[in-house]
């Protein structure tokens, strides 16, 4: 094999793994190819709920055709026994001769312990190919492995000057149908789609993906310090069908507590910091709980919340060609910025029109994949 097969063939592998974001968490989404003699005999990616495992998959596929193969996997195969058996003894066992890894993995289970079966078994082991992307797509598994928290995206849908909504709170729509289907693919690439308070209140959203034919949902969460969410909403009347958590501070009322609870709601108590909840202890919650991935559409209070504590991975603005005004709800609140030196900073990675709409998707600066 050339280097430029192996890129080649690694991208595949990248590409294959990413058809499994949003529905594998808490485990990695994971891709793997195998190839024997130049030609494709196995192609495998975690399937939902976290298993199979891609290699499980791949090398199902390939049968007695895996003996000598090279197979090209997103991330370090697993090394330990859960509900499945290690995919590093799976591949020994299959007799592949060479396994081409992009990362190590983080999970103190794993991290190298893969990599030394496959070696100790003869197998040739390279890693590090397209080590940079598939950081990227691997960055919530890592996060939440490393810090507990998982990765962000804050989605802000606004006008040309930066509004969300009208002074009289209309907001329907500001953006043209391409943006927000596709925003509801994005939502379907994230575990968990998540607003604050008001923004439950005042859209009695109910946070799915609709119009793709996807079947698994992305959980919804919703960061109500006082849990002061309408009983009578969208949410409320889904919470046993698609997961719904509720972060609320520990002085919730007691007796909207039990309500959510009755409907189905899963009650996750965060603690205060100021007048709001702990951003840090919220994304800890939802660590705690599985989630990798987390595709935040504010509000504004939210997202100023986000941003103050630097707990932002991905912005991804959708900007519609009109002007509401100074009087509109602005997309993100105040945080209290004196100096430009104190805003957070953000590297474009991607910039186009998207039906009558502009997109632009940006990066913390180092974590940009050279694609």
């Amino acid at each position: 094999m050339t280097l430029r097969d192996d890129r080649r063939y690694m991208a595949l592998a990248l590409s294959l793994g990413r058809r499994g974001q949003g529905r594998t968490w808490p485990n990695p989404a994971v891709g793997c190819v195998l190839v024997k003699q130049g030609r494709i005999v196995g192609r495998g990616w975690t399937q939902p709920g976290g298993r199979p495992h891609a290699e499980t998959m791949a090398l199902a596929q390939a049968g007695a055709e895996a003996a000598g193969a090279t197979a090209y996997v997103s991330l370090e195969p697993c090394a330990h026994t859960g509900q499945t058996p290690p995919c590093a003894e799976a591949l020994i066992r299959a007799r592949v001769a060479r396994v081409v890894a992009a990362l190590e993995d983080s999970d103190p289970r794993v991290s190298g312990q893969g990599f030394a079966m496959l070696r100790a078994a003869g197998i040739v082991v390279d890693t590090g190919l397209r080590a940079q992307e598939a950081g990227f797509d691997h960055e919530g598994f890592f996060l939440r492995t490393e810090q507990g928290r998982p990765f962000v995206t804050l989605k802000l849908a606004s006008s040309f000057d930066g509004r969300i909504a009208t002074g009289s709170g209309q907001s329907k729509w500001i953006t043209g149908p391409e943006a927000r289907r596709y925003v509801h693919a994005m939502r379907a690439r994230h575990d968990a789609v998540m607003v604050g308070a008001g923004t439950a209140r005042a859209d009695n959203p109910s946070l799915t993906v609709r119009d793709l034919g996807i079947d698994d949902q992305p959980a919804r969460v919703v960061v109500s310090r006082h849990l002061d969410l309408p009983l009578m909403s969208a949410l409320a009347r889904t919470a046993r069908d698609v997961p719904l958590y509720l972060c609320h501070g520990t002085g919730a009322d007691s007796d909207r507590l039990r309500a959510w609870a009755e409907v189905g709601a899963r009650l996750l108590p965060c603690s205060a910091l100021g007048t709001q909840l702990d951003p840090h202890d919220v994304l800890q919650q939802l660590g705690q709980v599985g989630l990798t991935r987390v595709f935040c559409e504010g509000g504004s209070a939210l997202a100023a919340s986000l941003l103050a504590h630097d707990l932002v991975d991905e912005l991804v603005g959708f900007h519609a060609g009109l002007a509401i005004g100074a009087e509109g709800l602005p997309s993100i609140g105040a945080l209290g910025i004196g100096l430009l030196d104190e805003a957070p900073r953000f590297a474009l990675v991607e910039a186009r029109a998207l039906g009558p709409d502009i997109l632009h998707r940006w990066r913390r600066p180092q974590d940009c994949p050279a694609r």
